[in-house]
């Protein structure tokens, strides 16, 4: 039995999220119909986590158990001819038989795209969240800073997801500018359910002048979803990168 780790990338839209459901369409069902196709096989596809419907994935990495003899060097290649156009496998390695995609995780980058022109884009629309209204860069700069570290997210959190703890730790938090795209960077070992939805939406508050940055501490100690921004759109929000040891 050989364990194949998987690297994906996927366009969230037309998509009811990661997880399998029945009669709705979504990535992980997708992957496992294409992977039977090839091999003949009914595999279970475990995904390092689930992306809700609308979001979309730079590097989704999951995991499956086949006895397959198809070489590694052909299986992405061969999973892709079975899949829509939206979903690519980026790349296939043989793991060790022990390697879980989502136990083994130790942590997630994730990317929100926020077109801040005036008019937007008729292209990149359902790959961004458009906010016409100038935002301040500098303040949002300013306040991403307040996110770092191991705090108890409690109050960026929608209802919904279990959780055992809602204390996260966020190792980096970058905003960055490409002409009048802004594009905010979370890498953490872990969040909670639209974390980085609400953190982005809090930060538009501050561009908007609602929040000032040195408030941010002060919104997290509270504990208070009512506190925060607003959960943006997920079309916006992008898993870019899942970290293992």
């Amino acid at each position: 039995m050989r364990n194949i780790k998987l690297t994906i990338e996927y366009d969230g839209k037309g998509f009811n999220g990661w997880q399998k459901q029945p009669n709705k369409l979504n990535i992980q069902g997708e992957i496992e119909l294409a992977i039977e196709q090839i091999t003949g096989e009914k595999i279970e596809l475990i995904g390092s986590g689930r992306t809700d419907a609308g979001v979309h994935a730079l590097g989704q990495v999951a995991s499956f158990k086949t006895n397959t003899d198809i070489s590694i060097e052909k299986l992405s290649m061969a999973i892709n001819s079975q899949l829509k156009k939206s979903i690519v496998i980026k790349s296939a390695e043989e793991v060790n038989n022990n390697f879980h995609a989502r136990y083994n995780c130790t942590g997630k980058r994730y990317r929100y795209i926020i077109n801040n022109s005036r008019s937007g884009s008729a292209i990149y629309r359902g790959l961004e969240y458009h906010m016409p209204v100038k935002l301040d860069y500098g303040k949002m700069k300013e306040a991403i800073k307040y996110f770092e570290g191991e705090h108890d997210f409690k109050g960026f959190k929608a209802t919904g997801g279990k959780n055992k703890t809602t204390v996260r730790t966020i190792h980096k938090a970058e905003i960055s500018k490409d002409n009048e795209r802004i594009i905010i960077e979370l890498t953490g070992d872990g969040f909670l359910y639209n974390m980085v939805r609400i953190i982005a939406g809090t930060l538009v508050d501050v561009g908007l002048g609602k929040i000032n940055p040195d408030e941010i501490s002060t919104i997290i100690d509270s504990k208070d979803r009512e506190k925060a921004g607003k959960t943006l759109p997920p079309h916006g929000l992008y898993l870019a990168e899942v970290y293992y040891e």
